[in-house]
C-alpha cells in the first residue's frame, strides 16, 4: 500500500485526467488497479467507457428525439426527450435504441426525476426532517444521525432518480452507465432532458 502511494502521485492522477476528461476519482481509482501502469488505467477507464465519454459530456447536446411509449394496453403513458449534438446521430439506430429502452425504463420503473439536481429541495428537506426523527426515536446518538439521514437521502435519490436506478434490462448497470456507454459508442454527447410518464387513474 505504501509503495503505492508514492507511485501515483496527485501529478498523475491530474495527467490522466488531462489526457481522458474523466472524473478525478475515477483517474484515481484505475491508476490504483493498474498499480501505477498509465497505459493500463487508459485502458481500464476505456473499457468502463468513463474516459471518452466524460471528455463529451461537456459538449452541447440540443439535436435529439422526442418518443412516446404506450405500455399495458394504454395503461401506461411515458414520454421522452434525449439529447444529443447532430441530425446525423439522431437518425441512428444505436441512438433510437436507447431513446426507446429509456422509455421502456421510465415506464417500468416510475422515477421521478432525471436526476438529484431536479429533486425539488423543500422535498429532499422534507424527507431529511423524517430520517432525522426516525433516527432520533431509534435512539440513536447525534453523531450517528446525520450518516443515518446522509444514507437514506442517497437511497431516496437511488428509487426516485433515473439516472441513479439500475437499469431494469440490466441491474448491474444503473442508467447513467448505459447513457455513458452510449456517449463511447457513438461519440457526441448525449443526456436525457426531461420525461413524463403517465398511469391511468394515478393521482398527479
Amino acid at each position: 500500500e505504501g509503495d503505492l502511494t508514492k507511485v501515483i502521485t496527485s501529478g498523475h492522477v491530474k495527467e490522466l485526467r488531462e489526457k481522458t476528461g474523466a472524473p478525478m476519482m475515477d483517474c484515481k481509482q484505475a491508476l490504483q488497479e493498474a498499480k501505477g501502469d498509465f497505459d493500463r488505467a487508459i485502458e481500464l477507464l476505456r473499457k468502463k467507457g468513463i474516459a471518452s465519454a466524460a471528455k463529451k459530456m461537456g459538449r452541447i447536446a440540443l439535436e435529439g428525439l422526442i418518443y412516446s411509449y404506450i405500455h399495458g394496453e394504454g395503461r401506461i403513458g411515458v414520454l421522452v426527450e434525449v439529447n444529443c449534438e447532430t441530425d446525423f446521430v439522431a437518425r441512428t439506430e444505436a441512438f433510437q435504441g436507447f431513446v426507446k429502452n429509456i422509455a421502456l425504463h421510465i415506464a417500468a420503473s416510475a422515477p421521478l426525476y432525471v436526476s438529484e439536481v431536479d429533486v425539488p429541495q423543500d422535498l429532499v428537506n422534507k424527507e431529511r426532517e423524517i430520517y432525522k426523527h426516525q433516527a432520533a426515536e431509534a435512539k440513536k446518538p447525534p453523531a450517528v444521525i446525520e450518516k443515518i439521514v446522509d444514507g437514506k437521502l442517497e437511497k431516496f435519490y437511488d428509487e426516485v432518480c433515473l439516472l441513479r436506478q439500475p437499469y431494469i434490462k440490466d441491474p448491474d448497470k444503473k442508467v447513467s452507465d448505459l447513457l455513458r456507454e452510449l456517449i463511447s459508442q457513438i461519440g457526441e454527447n448525449c443526456s436525457i432532458r426531461r420525461f413524463v410518464r403517465y398511469q391511468l387513474g394515478e393521482k398527479k
